[in-house]
């Protein structure tokens, strides 16, 4: 009796461990909003919450889903972890009655969303050069897909929608469309 209770025990350490490498290897794949990506976007977004004074690489232009009807863009250089990264930062406007010189006028009004792509350190994402995705309320919070997962990080990667499959098709492979 004792060596079957002592057998038991074992199996189920084991089968512990092993779930628990499972879900760790599960957790750096995850396609939405590991905690690490989690708390890098929110280093990020207390660099950027306040974009006042960054040069605009555009003023207010139309948008299309989802980003929104208008858009401003920014890009820049960030120090997170005493590191520096490549930025863009887009501002995106919606509403009913948004308007491009009221979107001018009112900028606050209209703000939907932040959305920001951030060139990561080289093998953060090597099949989809090492950029970190983040979408943000206009409070700094991020934003939620339907099932709830906060996006942030390699945001539905593999998958057929979301950012990273969006803007592979930018031509040049670097996933930026303002310069295609």
């Amino acid at each position: 009796m004792k060596r079957l209770i002592v057998i038991s025990l074992v199996v189920a350490v084991v089968a512990l461990f092993c779930v628990g490498i499972l879900m760790q290897a599960t957790a750096d794949q995850m396609p939405f909003s590991g905690k690490e990506d989690v708390q890098f976007a929110n280093k990020v977004w207390a660099v950027i919450g306040d974009r006042n004074e960054w040069k605009m690489t555009s003023k207010y232009y139309p948008g299309e889903s989802p980003h929104g009807n208008f858009l401003r863009m920014y890009s820049n250089m960030v120090t997170i972890d005493d590191k520096p990264y490549h930025i863009i930062v887009k501002d995106n406007f919606g509403g009913a009655d948004a308007t491009s010189s009221s979107v001018n006028r009112s900028p606050d009004k209209y703000l939907a969303a932040v959305t920001i792509m951030l060139q990561r350190e080289e093998g953060y994402d090597s099949d989809n050069n090492d950029w970190f995705w983040a979408k943000y309320m206009p409070n700094g919070d991020l934003d939620k897909n339907p099932k709830g997962m906060q996006l942030a990080g390699r945001i539905a990667k593999g998958m057929d929608v979301g950012c990273i499959a969006c803007h592979a098709s930018a031509e040049g492979n670097d996933y930026i469309f303002t310069n295609d």
